[in-house]
């Protein structure tokens, strides 16, 4: 089904880009400070096993936001990743502001740690840039979760963004959610932001089952290949109903005018076709005076070369 079949679904995208309502904004802060809490504990461990020294991570606040807020200055020295779903190519953005990449590059490669953080004022090197990478990743899977609630983020961490790179980063705007954590605390360490659309962290909540999640991103990712262009292009559609099947010699022996009965076998159901592809199996019916069609279920191929087969 594609996503557009869903009147819902699109109704929630309309309102979500007029006017950036999404769900109330309570359970939109629940949930993601149920995500970020459920995190936590994975993030520390996971810092302990790479760090010499451990760091202390706590989470700062949960704020209703405007995602185009997420984008940084062109002179800003923060390291920035954005993490594809399998319905959104940016379903995570976070952020390391100059404070935390410095403390945390100096925790990687041995730093005192009773020192004072000094924030770096250019942007990030390629080895700091590495470093923020493995953060970002960590979080990442923290955040993501397991299960039926698992967020559905691709964690293999592209390439991060800074300095140069965000004059030409583009951000889609729209309705979102941030959550700060303080790397090192929050005095005297830096902080790491993440954003995340409004929709993902209600799907989420709202979801019955891991495989109809699954159902909906796909579905998801086959829209985001197409431009709306395409969406909107039209094709003629035919409905078909199979009669019966007849030896070649009476098919040549057929005449103008002539009737041809359903058969006591004939199939009660008709199929809808776009470019002599057929897409949907279908029930035959009336409405007034008009015929219709009302559509069963996706066209199975395999089912349907098996079926003529046994019936043979």
């Amino acid at each position: 089904m594609a996503l557009t079949d869903d009147p819902e679904l699109m109704r929630a995208l309309v309102v979500e880009r007029l006017v950036g309502a999404t769900g109330d904004p309570r359970k939109v802060s629940d949930a993601a400070r149920s995500c970020a809490m459920r995190a936590l504990p994975r993030v520390m461990e996971d810092l302990a096993e790479k760090l010499p020294s451990p760091i202390l991570v706590e989470l700062v606040d949960v704020e209703i936001v405007r995602l185009a807020e997420l984008k940084p200055e062109a002179e800003s020295c923060d390291a920035l990743v954005v993490i594809p779903g399998e319905g959104s190519g940016d379903a995570l953005t976070m952020r390391l502001n100059p404070a935390a990449i410095s403390l945390l590059v100096g925790a990687m490669f041995g730093g005192n740690p009773e020192l004072p953080t000094v924030p770096i004022d250019r942007p990030p090197s390629i080895i700091e840039r590495d470093v923020t990478a493995i953060v970002f990743e960590l979080f990442a899977k923290a955040l993501n979760g397991k299960g039926a609630r698992s967020l559905g983020l691709r964690t293999e961490t592209p390439a991060v963004l800074a300095g140069q790179d965000f004059r030409r980063f583009v951000v889609r705007d729209g309705p979102g959610v941030r959550l700060r954590f303080s790397v090192g605390g929050e005095k005297t360490g830096g902080i790491l932001s993440a954003w995340m659309p409004q929709r993902l962290l209600l799907e989420t909540r709202e979801m019955g089952s891991e495989d109809q999640r699954h159902k909906n991103a796909t579905a998801a990712d086959w829209h985001n290949r197409f431009s709306d262009e395409v969406l909107r292009s039209k094709v003629s559609l035919k409905a078909s109903i199979p009669l019966m099947k007849m030896a070649l010699g009476e098919l040549a022996s057929l005449h103008e005018g002539q009737v041809i009965e359903f058969g006591g076998g004939a199939q009660p159901e008709a199929r809808l076709a776009v470019r002599d592809k057929t897409v949907f199996t279908c029930d035959f019916g009336k409405a007034g005076q008009q015929y219709t069609v009302r559509i069963k279920q996706p066209f199975d191929a395999r089912k349907d070369v098996v079926e003529g087969l046994l019936a043979q």
